[in-house]
């Protein structure tokens, strides 16, 4: 059944890619814009959810109008998570004329910036590196979650303020952080400055890191170089499958800690793969879950059931959610750009993200505000805890206001 479910997965990918993916002689009234996905690679577990819901968002961007009426055409193709290819892809984009691109991985994205940068293409990635954030350095990349570096100080403040001071050593001793993540990749590595530079601040003694790969399917000696640091927190920054192998390796060995997941690594697959060990797990999320009572989660829902009926909805991850939030803000910001009468990428990013504040996205999503010196989309950062196989809200940590004082000084970190 799970070979037929991603056969039909990728039959619809595949029609994806054929619909918007081919150059056509009528295109000059319609607005190119690029999608780079991972539907085949080491995040595909997270990537082809995503990859699907920017093609149904665009879709209702067109049913919607487009921009000021000007409909997107978008090229969408799977690179498989390589940098190599997804270089090979942006140079594709650029000839075809795209006006934005809809990026996807940590890694190429960041090493695509420069680029970016020179030839001025908002560039609305996947990827909500906290490094990415400082428009001085990187004015082009923008994205429409909290980022993970933000995500990370949340999720260990959230578990800090609600659960340690229940812990029957409360006050006898600092709590501890170990992080566990693949210590070589950029999307694992991002936030962890800022995790431990947040564990400094709140009094916690950190462990050694262990390095965990994306594809691990087994973490046992990860798990008693852990114990041997008894720690009461582990940070997760991988992606869910190998976070539930080591979260089932954790609950196997008695680890006995509490788990905090990036955004990548936390969504319902992760309860089904783990099982009872996802049981506590906290993870800080950048919208709402699908099918959850949000304004256009409603859009979400009709417009996956009308492209893609093969995959039930009851199957479908936050991840398409994700993905509609980050093809949300790109249409405001080019139909503000286009109203200024100037659709260039520079104008896209002055005239159109650089614009809103307090921009209300819809689906679960905190008001976005960019500025020209700050692209971090917000400052509160919702936490979440499952409990008997659901999402609980926990908490919700505004690191703008709590740490006044140091919150300009974390940009770009």
């Amino acid at each position: 059944m799970l070979k037929k479910k991603w056969q039909k997965f990728f039959i619809s990918v595949i029609s994806i890619t054929f619909l918007f993916g081919l150059p056509s002689a009528f295109a000059e009234d319609k607005i190119n814009i690029g999608s780079l996905n991972d539907m085949t690679g080491a995040t595909s577990d997270v990537g082809k959810d995503y990859a699907l819901g920017i093609s149904e968002a665009i879709h209702y961007v067109n049913d919607m109008g487009g921009i000021n009426g000007k409909k997107i055409k978008l090229y969408q193709f799977d690179y498989g998570y390589r940098i190599p290819e997804a270089l090979t892809k942006y140079k594709l984009f650029t000839r075809l004329g795209c006006k934005a691109i809809l990026g996807w991985g940590t890694g190429d994205t960041e090493a695509l910036s420069p680029t970016i940068t020179r030839d001025k293409i908002p560039y609305i990635s996947a990827s909500y590196s906290g490094h990415l954030t400082n428009p001085d350095k990187t004015p082009y990349n923008i994205f429409s979650g909290t980022d993970y570096s933000s995500n990370a100080r949340a999720t260990l403040t959230a578990w800090f303020d609600t659960k340690w001071k229940n812990h029957p050593d409360f006050g006898k001793r600092k709590p501890k952080l170990i992080c566990s993540y693949m210590t070589s990749h950029p999307y694992c590595s991002a936030p962890i400055k800022a995790i431990k530079d947040q564990a400094k601040i709140l009094g916690f003694e950190v462990g050694n890191d262990q390095d965990v790969s994306l594809f691990a399917i087994d973490t046992k000696s990860q798990i008693l170089a852990m114990k041997k640091f008894k720690p009461d927190v582990v940070w997760h920054g991988n992606t869910t499958m190998s976070v539930a192998a080591t979260l089932k390796d954790a609950y196997a060995m008695k680890l006995g800690a509490t788990h905090l997941i990036n955004v990548w690594g936390y969504d319902k697959n992760l309860i089904k793969l783990a099982g009872k060990a996802a049981d506590g797990a906290m993870g800080a999320t950048v919208c709402a879950f699908v099918g959850e009572d949000v304004p256009l989660m409603d859009k979400v829902v009709e417009y996956a059931k009308k492209y893609n009926p093969s995959i039930p909805i009851e199957d479908r991850l936050i991840r398409t959610v994700q993905a509609w939030g980050n093809v949300m803000v790109l249409w405001e910001a080019m139909k503000r750009a286009d109203k200024a009468g100037d659709l260039s990428g520079e104008s896209i990013r002055q005239n159109g993200f650089e614009t809103m504040a307090n921009f209300d996205v819809g689906l679960g999503i905190a008001p976005v505000t960019y500025s020209a010196s700050d692209h971090r989309p917000g400052k509160i950062v919702t936490v979440y805890e499952i409990n008997d196989g659901k999402f609980n809200l926990i908490d919700k940590v505004n690191l703008g206001q709590r740490w006044a004082d140091k919150w300009n000084s974390w940009l770009g970190w």
